[in-house]
């Protein structure tokens, strides 16, 4: 028989209960455990009037980026519509059934005045690496770096060549930032090169190709991990360049010395960051065992001895040749003062039977050494133990974390422009991995049976 929809009277009065509606597997139930924003509504208190109307809750728009990051809403348009259907969503955000949501032109008031002039959002990150701490999720030994692209919101088509700059009378908040970091090592001061095109509307992100496919304008995003589980213990925006990468990673090891009292034995990290500068860095002020390949360009191809063919003795400070033969230096810095250069005698070279195979087109063999060759033999001594291999396989984890912020995340074109844009949506996108990792990784402990 078929059935008939019978319409009874509508009932009086409604109980109605949001914590028996969102199920205890929901994700946000899991994140809610490790969202601590006791310290907010203080850390921001100086910057609000102490007159006037009642502003927005601080609380309230942090819960609701926490949401938008965690499951990849980009919009914040968008993310207030969710808020105000979704009942998991207002759950976090503690509204009730009958909570305003804010509009969303609050988010952008607030990010460009009290959320970056507190550094809230820094504070937020830093409070959630100190619970992965808390729980035991970080084990401070061993590190890794590497910084990805993201594309600016910025169009190919309207950039104009950097060699012409921009227009003087050209104004935008992104155009000030932009001028705000010139002088900046991980901006503007990372490298002399001018580059292609500049974006008026962003001229602090980089017209860059390092994806070997089409140009775009970009930021870099930088990673500092702990190997154990992949926390994300750092995170940096930098111009899309390999100097200001290398740059973001030195600022991100000295903050985790400073803000969470980490020393980590090594670091695992690609060619990248194989300079014999960095290398330095790494082995003599921060005594760091650098587990990355060395940047090195000594090897010949065209059949003659290179480099490593000739033994060096620490002890005499001479290089060998395979005939037995000293080069020698006079100790004279070249290359802005960062490289040696070892000679052999001509009268050694000229007589020599090996000269066809070592210096056919030079009367006499030279070569080149670093000033900071010694950190570059600690790395290379440290790339043939086993050790060296397992922390190659672990530095995957970093690409891991880049590859959820894309795929997962959504974040592989930003939303927001400038230098300040770039570091808010990088701060939120690592805190909600965080968050999703401590989630994953704590299990909701069951509650215990009535007695």
């Amino acid at each position: 028989m078929m059935g008939e929809r019978r319409v009874d009277q509508a009932a009086l009065f409604y109980e109605f209960s949001l914590e028996r509606h969102v199920p205890a597997e929901h994700m946000l139930r899991a994140i809610d455990r490790f969202v601590d924003l006791e310290g907010v509504r203080a850390h921001v208190a100086p910057f609000y009037s102490s007159t006037g109307r009642p502003s927005i809750d601080p609380e309230l728009l942090i819960r609701m980026l926490i949401v938008g990051y965690c499951f990849g809403i980009r919009s914040e348009r968008r993310l207030c519509e969710e808020v105000h259907l979704n009942l998991a969503y207002r759950w976090f955000c503690r509204l009730g059934l009958d909570g305003d949501v804010p509009d969303h032109s609050t988010f952008s008031k607030n990010r460009h005045g009290r959320f970056r002039e507190s550094d809230l959002l820094r504070q937020l990150f830093e409070t959630v690496v100190r619970r992965c701490m808390a729980e035991g999720l970080v084990g401070g030994e061993g590190f890794a770096v590497d910084a990805s692209l993201i594309a600016a919101d910025a169009n190919r088509q309207s950039g104009v060549e950097g060699a012409k700059g921009l227009d003087p009378a050209l104004s935008s908040r992104a155009v000030d930032e932009y001028l705000a970091v010139l002088d900046d090592a991980a901006f503007g001061a990372a490298t002399p090169v001018t580059p292609r095109y500049l974006a008026p509307s962003d001229p602090a992100a980089r017209w860059t190709a390092a994806k070997a496919g089409p140009a775009f304008f970009a930021y870099s995003t930088n990673y500092l991990i702990d190997l154990d589980h992949a926390v994300i213990v750092e995170v940096e925006a930098s111009s899309a360049v390999r100097q200001a990468e290398v740059t973001a990673a030195k600022t991100m090891i000295d903050r985790a010395q400073d803000r969470f009292d980490l020393h980590p034995e090594r670091l695992a990290a690609d060619t990248a960051y194989g300079s014999a500068e960095m290398l330095d860095w790494l082995v003599t002020e921060r005594g760091i065992a650098p587990h990355v390949p060395v940047f090195d360009k000594s090897q010949r191809t065209d059949g003659t001895f290179s480099r490593d063919d000739f033994d060096y003795d620490a002890d005499n400070d001479i290089y060998l040749c395979p005939q037995g033969k000293p080069l020698t230096t006079r100790g004279t810095l070249v290359n802005d003062g960062a490289t040696l250069i070892y000679r052999a005698s001509k009268r050694d070279c000229q007589a020599c039977a090996l000269k066809p195979t070592c210096s056919p087109n030079t009367p006499a063999r030279k070569i080149p050494r670093s000033r900071h060759e010694s950190s570059r033999d600690v790395a290379r001594r440290i790339a043939t133990t086993q050790a060296y291999v397992t922390s190659r396989r672990q530095r995957k984890k970093v690409e891991m974390c880049f590859a959820h912020l894309k795929r997962i995340l959504k974040l592989d074109r930003l939303r927001l422009r400038g230098p300040c844009g770039a570091r808010d949506e990088f701060l939120l996108a690592a805190t909600a991995q965080n968050l999703r990792k401590l989630a994953k990784l704590i299990p909701v402990q069951a509650p215990l049976p009535a007695t």
